[in-house]
């Protein structure tokens, strides 16, 4: 009788569930691929291991018995069940579970969120298990978040370029300056120079920008904010100028709430990148969401 099923018995199983298939033994030759003699003794052996007969076989044709009919419905389920345990093994294998920490800059332009969404439907499409944690932060705390170790990979856009932090450029933001129906240069919206702007007051990110040189002096730099809506806010109040991404303020315009001060002189152009640690790029999650996000800005 059959204790351990061995390798060799899965063999002899298969041997004699494709001659039962076949309705006998020359006629499982060719799906075999050997010899009738080869096939006979393949199901001797394997009754020999049983400790019954399987089916009878000689001039009579080739019939099974009782006892092999109820073995051939349960080798059935065992070869079922090896080849379900063999589909697992392999989903396992392709299956990456785990959670990738996200730092993302707030407000950012629809379209690029929109993509930024397909590359997790693509990731998380082969990688069921995986998981995302978004923080929306400043820009001046991106970077120190990645270092910190705080988050995996971080979306925005950086002006330090550490030498432990790889940087990837993913697209563009257009910022444009603004200003209220109630700022005094309202009425001369449209071909505003540099000189006659830098006579006022401006809202002005904390942090550098090599893009674009300040409009004015220092002095007239007199609020310093991360926060894009606090930016706003104060532009809305008519007591500052100030710069925002163009598809941030375009609700605005649309209600008449800002204007753009010369949008072909007082804009810039800044750069989106993933920004990721050297040791977070060997993590094969943070490596595979990073080629997602490459690929899909990368297209056309």
């Amino acid at each position: 009788m059959l204790g351990n099923v061995t390798e060799l018995d899965l063999r002899l199983i298969r041997v004699f569930l494709t001659v039962v298939e076949a309705g006998g033994i020359s006629a499982a030759q060719t799906a075999l691929n050997t010899t009738q003699p080869t096939i006979s003794a393949q199901l001797a052996t394997l009754e020999a291991r049983v400790g019954f007969r399987l089916c009878e076989r000689g001039r009579g044709g080739f019939s099974v018995t009782p006892k092999g009919g109820q073995f051939v419905e349960a080798a059935r389920r065992l070869l079922a069940a090896a080849e379900g345990f063999r589909v697992e093994v392999q989903h396992i294998n392709r299956k990456v579970s785990g959670n990738i920490n996200i730092g993302l800059l707030g407000q950012i332009d629809p379209v690029a969120n929109k993509k930024i969404g397909l590359a997790i439907a693509r990731l998380r499409a082969r990688h069921e298990g995986l998981y995302f944690h978004f923080t929306e932060l400043s820009s001046s705390l991106l970077e120190e978040k990645i270092i910190n170790s705080h988050i995996d990979l971080a979306i925005g856009y950086f002006w330090h370029r550490l030498p432990n932090i790889d940087y990837f450029p993913l697209f563009q933001e257009t910022q444009i300056a603004y200003c209220a129906p109630s700022h005094p240069l309202f009425g001369q919206v449209g071909a505003l120079t540099r000189d006659d702007v830098s006579h006022y007051d401006w809202v002005w990110p904390s942090h550098p920008l090599p893009e674009m040189p300040a409009p004015t002096s220092i002095e007239r730099l007199t609020v310093l904010t991360d926060s894009m809506d606090g930016a706003a806010l104060l532009i809305l109040s008519g007591q500052h100028l100030g710069f925002l991404p163009q598809h941030y303020a375009a609700r605005h315009e649309q209600l008449g709430q800002l204007h753009p001060l010369n949008p072909e002189l007082l804009r810039y152009e800044v750069g989106f990148h993933a920004a990721v640690r050297h040791s977070s790029r060997q993590r094969d999650l943070v490596s595979a969401f990073l080629n997602e996000l490459i690929d899909i800005f990368g297209a056309p």
